[in-house]
């Protein structure tokens, strides 16, 4: 294994992790109205749970409200049921096949709890970040007792390889400084 080949992994792995983060972060509900926010909603669809997007169309309507709309009459009170069971504290309104789910304003008590989610997220997506760090560094170390690198490679890898993590770090920050902005925006 080379000196590039260990700063492209560790490059890669890093990428997915802020790739994770970002899509944590999607998960966190601001109290405006986006598809995504029902990606992880489960819908009972003939025996095995699947993801609200499969057996429906979800669209904003405006700020604050979504449109679901089923595509099997069927389905449209296992859908409301399963919304209105997630974890994302919505109270949807059946309309036929339609189901209209408005979002409920956030308190400053419960937007303070969100930016300290959004904080703690930040902090794992930095935790795996410097754990990607050591292993790229374990593994240079090695080379070098190996005697398949030189001193002064290994040393210019961790080099690169702390860059990358700062550069990775620096991300996150900015990443979890939008998230709370918009969470605290009323």
């Amino acid at each position: 294994m080379s000196l590039s080949d260990i700063r492209q992994s560790a490059d890669d792995r890093m990428g997915k992790s802020i790739e994770s983060l970002k899509a944590n972060l999607g998960k966190i509900r601001t109290g405006r109205a986006h598809a995504g926010i029902l990606d992880h909603v489960l819908v009972e669809y003939y025996g095995s749970p699947v993801p609200v997007s499969q057996v429906a169309s979800v669209s904003v309507i405006d700020a604050r409200t979504l449109s679901v709309q089923v595509w099997e009459k069927t389905m449209a009170q296992a859908v409301d049921r399963a919304i209105r069971e997630s974890d994302l504290g919505l109270n949807p309104i059946s309309m036929g096949d339609n189901i209209r789910v408005p979002m409920p304003a956030l308190t400053e008590e419960r937007r303070r709890d969100l930016t300290k989610v959004v904080r703690g997220e930040g902090e794992d997506s930095k935790i795996a970040i410097r754990n990607l760090r050591r292993e790229a560094n374990e593994t240079l170390k090695k080379l070098l007792k190996d005697k398949e690198l030189s001193e002064d490679d290994e040393r210019r890898g961790q080099d690169e390889i702390q860059k990358l993590t700062d550069r990775y770090v620096a991300d996150i920050e900015k990443l979890v400084t939008q998230k709370e902005a918009e969470i605290m925006t009323v």
